[in-house]
This record gives C-alpha cells, structure tokens and sequence, in this order.
C-alpha cells in the first residue's frame, strides 16, 4: 500500500517532474558547451609563454575554485540586480555561475592534458610550418583527448549534480519541481525519492563511461 501511495503521488504530479528534468538537462548541456570551451581557452593561456595572460588566468582559478559555487551564484544573480545590470535571467544567471565554476577544474583538467603531450609533437608542428595557434589547435588538442576524457566526463557528471543549487535563485529545475510537489501534496519521501531517481537516471549512464574508460586506461 505504501509503495502504491508512493507511485500515485510520483504519477499523478508526472508533468512537474518531466518539466523539472528537461530543465536540469537543458541547464547541464549549456553549462557543460560554455564550461568546456572556457575551460579550454583557459588551459590553454596557462600553457602559454604570454606571463601576463598566465598570471590572468591563474587568478582566475584561484577565486573560482576557492570560493564555493553557492556563494557564486548568489554573487552573480543578486549583484547583478544591485548593480543594474539589466537583462539576466534566472537562467543565465545560473548558467553563468556553472561556467565559471566549472571552467575553472575543466581547465585544469586540460591544461594537465596539454602538459602531458610531449614536447617534441610542438617542435614538429613548427617544422611543418604551423603557428603556435594552429599547432596547438590541429596537433597538441586533439592529443590530449585521450587523456583528458575520463576525468573530463567525470567533472560533466559533478557539473550534472551541481545545477541543483540553481534553486537557490529560483530556478525551476528538478529539485524545485520536488519542492512543488511536497507544497502542494506532501509525501516528501516520494517527492524527493522520484527526484533522487531522475538525477541517477541522467547520472548514471555519465558513471559508466568514467568507468568503462578508466578501465580501458588500465589496460592501455
């Protein structure tokens, strides 16, 4: 009886729950495109022999992964309005916070990527004629690939988990769809039992290809 009154209050309230999970799909697949070409491009300044855009970027790291993403997100969303900074949304407020944040480990990911390649494979972009962007764009990045993707998805799967705090500005994502739930029917244990099984849905597939791929790196 108890299990059925859990599966009523999970199926009767099923709109809620779908909207709040396309909003939490949506919120992650932004925050993981903005988060990674940032993470990138950051990477790739640290690499650099430019001392002034290096020293740049690693103060940006410092604050952004020294500082909570709670308090960063309040930051940008309530600072905004305080300074009248018009035309930000809850969304890209949220987003914003994400992309900072998670730029910040997704560039370190990178950058110890990029450090792995080893030197030589710059040299013979050189002879070959290539730029230093170009050289680092068609011979070192696509190296690095290999390396950097298991911890790299591992960091989309924390990022996934993350977009929770969103409701914190009132975001509408799943967890504020839980919250609905539980204001306009109770039953927290189901509300918030269905959304603990939304954020595994969407996570655990992300968990296995960590694993499979730390296993083929094992092997290898």
């Amino acid at each position: 009886m108890e299990s059925s009154g859990t599966w009523d209050v999970v199926w009767s309230n099923r709109e809620l729950f779908t909207s709040g999970l396309w909003a939490t799909v949506l919120l992650s697949l932004a925050a993981i495109g903005t988060g990674t070409a940032l993470g990138i491009v950051v990477a790739a300044v640290r690499t650099s022999r430019i001392p002034v855009l290096a020293q740049l970027a690693r103060v940006y790291l410092e604050i952004f992964r020294g500082t909570p993403l709670l308090i960063q997100l309040l930051f940008l969303y309530f600072g905004a309005a305080y300074l009248d900074i018009a035309g930000i949304t809850v969304f890209g407020a949220a987003l914003l916070a994400l992309t900072l944040y998670e730029g910040a480990y997704i560039a370190e990911i990178f950058r110890s990527g990029i450090e792995a390649v080893p030197r030589g494979q710059w040299e013979a972009a050189r002879v070959l004629g290539l730029g230093r962007v170009r050289s680092f764009v068609s011979v070192v990045l696509p190296q690095t690939r290999a390396i950097v993707l298991p911890p790299l998805v591992g960091q989309y799967l924390s990022l996934v988990k993350d977009t929770s705090i969103a409701v914190v500005i009132g975001y509408v994502e799943l967890l504020r769809q839980g919250q609905a739930v539980v204001d306009r029917v109770g039953h927290p244990g189901a509300a918030y039992l269905a959304v603990a099984v939304l954020y595994f849905v969407i996570c655990y597939p992300l968990s296995l290809v960590v694993r499979r791929m730390e296993r083929k790196a094992v092997v290898a």
